[in-house]
């Protein structure tokens, strides 16, 4: 290799007119590089001021129950309102006030597979950003070799003969980015990356939800299963009462396989209700990234289905465009695809493209490393596709309606997250009532049975009263367990409708670029 002081850079250009003329030729065409196809402008987008369904005075209304509201609020229950702020959004779960719920969140984030692979895909998308960047600098190869070679005596100079030719150096491609291709594209690709964070968000938001609602569908058979056990130890007091009184001969054997009968229904109950605690475990064990049965011994206890809190997170619809992660990324994939119709705009346009090799040629190994081994090469080609049979002018159109359709895309998804919260909203409110009411029909059926059994012993009545009184009692304690667990459940789904459940898993390393 020649020594830098044979071959300064400085004083090649200074001495070759062409290099120079070459060298304010680039810099003319930077001053006038421009960048073609639209600019991205986030949407507009139209919110309700409100939510159809609201906390006014402490209950729940809507505009279509307006007119009953005023028949049934004495039995609405009172849920007083509160706003919802991102700090307790991002841990809502902490609101149950339930430690083992948030042992098995943070065990979830930290483990579960599909959180993972959303991980893994932003570091994939960050890795095809770093590629989009590296079009903007030139490319270097570093290249050498040797060969022997032989001449042909039949060239026009009749000059043959063979010889061994020895060679080294680096040649250099550098494109010109005169109409933005790789503007556009490293714009592109960082939108990709913001686009996979957010869907990485959204796995979470899905995660965390999913897990605790799993902890509260466990917690529900249980408590079902509690009732449906606490029902067959009565019934089977019952059936010893119609037993003594049969062999008093004061009841019939009717009475006896109807006290049965009653018995073992309620009985049949508790195996599918086993079976629901053990499938619910299965699936919250591989939320957890573990095999099933990994968490059978901290579930095996029967525990409450927690509390709610009494006061119910509400928002105004706007702040679901800042807090859902599925409508951030579906605008982040828009911006994407609006750069991508830039990348297509600019195949309409030509390329230019600086080639360059400086290196050492001879056919001496002696005088291989000398300054007359010096050899370079260098000047702009340009590549213009002046015909393609309208290819290039239909991608753009191809890539104009996938923008068309991204766009869509992000209005559905702001529609669905206001139905989303619009439906959490009533389900919550409606359940409360529900709930209410089996409290009161629950209080009822007890004292119903006390008074039916007591009629029964003392002969003043027939065995019917006191069959169809347990019944009543097993079927209105099993839906309350039921409505309990779906008070929390729907309370969940409007944590996760608001966007809750969320806060970034991954900072990215490098900032991104302002456009």
């Amino acid at each position: 290799m020649t020594p830098p002081s044979e071959t300064p850079t400085s004083s090649l250009a200074s001495r070759t007119p062409g290099v120079r003329a070459l060298t304010g030729s680039i810099w003319l065409l930077f001053a006038a590089c421009t960048t073609v196809g639209p600019d991205y402008v986030p949407p507009e987008t139209k919110m309700p001021t409100g939510f159809q369904t609201q906390v006014e005075d402490k209950k729940f209304t809507s505009k279509t129950e307006t007119d009953e509201a005023s028949q049934e609020d004495s039995a609405t229950p009172e849920i007083p309102a509160k706003l919802v702020t991102p700090e307790m959004l991002a841990e809502w779960w902490q609101t149950l006030e339930d430690p083992l719920l948030t042992q098995l969140v943070d065990k979830a984030v930290e483990d579960n597979l599909d959180l993972k692979l959303a991980q893994s895909r932003v570091r994939e998308e960050r890795a095809r950003r770093g590629i989009a960047r590296s079009e903007r600098f030139p490319t270097i190869d570093a290249v050498g070799g040797t060969s022997r070679q032989r001449m042909s005596e039949e060239t026009l100079f009749r000059r043959g003969g063979e010889f061994t030719m020895y060679s080294a150096g680096f040649d250099s491609t550098w494109e010109i980015d005169l109409f933005g291709r790789i503007q556009r594209s490293v714009e592109a690709a960082a939108a990709s990356v913001e686009a996979r964070k957010e869907q990485l968000n959204d796995t979470l938001v899905t995660l965390v939800a999913e897990v605790a609602l799993n902890y509260i569908e466990i917690r529900t058979f249980q408590a079902r299963l509690e009732a449906a056990e606490r029902n067959r130890r009565s019934q089977e007091e019952t059936l010893q009462i119609v037993k003594d009184r049969l062999s008093a001969g004061l009841t019939t054997t009717l009475t006896l396989e109807q006290a049965k009968y009653n018995l073992e229904s309620t009985k049949s109950e508790i195996p599918t209700l086993k079976t629901g605690i053990e499938q619910a475990k299965n699936g919250l064990s591989v939320l957890l990234g573990e095999f099933p049965g990994a968490i059978n011994k901290e579930l095996e206890d029967y525990k409450e289905v927690p509390v709610t809190p009494m006061d119910v997170v509400v928002g105004v619809p706007a702040d679901l465009l800042r807090r859902r992660p599925d409508i951030r990324q579906a605008e982040r994939e828009l911006a994407a695809q609006t750069a991508r119709v830039g990348i297509a705009t600019s195949e309409l346009y030509p390329r230019l493209t600086l080639l360059g090799s400086i290196g050492l040629e001879s056919i001496s190994a002696s005088s291989f490393l000398t300054g007359p081994a010096t050899a370079f090469q260098i000047g702009p080609q340009v590549t213009w596709n002046v015909f393609s049979a309208g290819r290039i002018r239909q991608n753009i159109e191809v890539q104009d309606e996938i923008q068309e359709q991204a766009l869509i895309q992000y209005e559905s998804a702001v529609l669905v997250a206001v139905k989303d919260v619009e439906n959490a909203l009533i389900d919550y409110a409606r359940e409360q009532v529900r709930r209410e009411a089996l409290l009161k029909s629950i209080a009822s059926a007890e004292n119903a049975v006390n008074l039916a059994r007591e009629l029964y012993t003392a002969g003043l009545s027939d065995f019917l009263g006191v069959l169809e009184a347990e019944r009543s009692l097993f079927t209105f304690q099993d839906r309350l367990a039921v409505s309990e667990g779906k008070v929390v459940s729907n309370l969940i789904r409007l944590f996760k409708a608001l966007g809750g459940g969320w806060k970034p898993l991954m900072a990215d390393a490098q900032p991104e670029p302002q456009s």
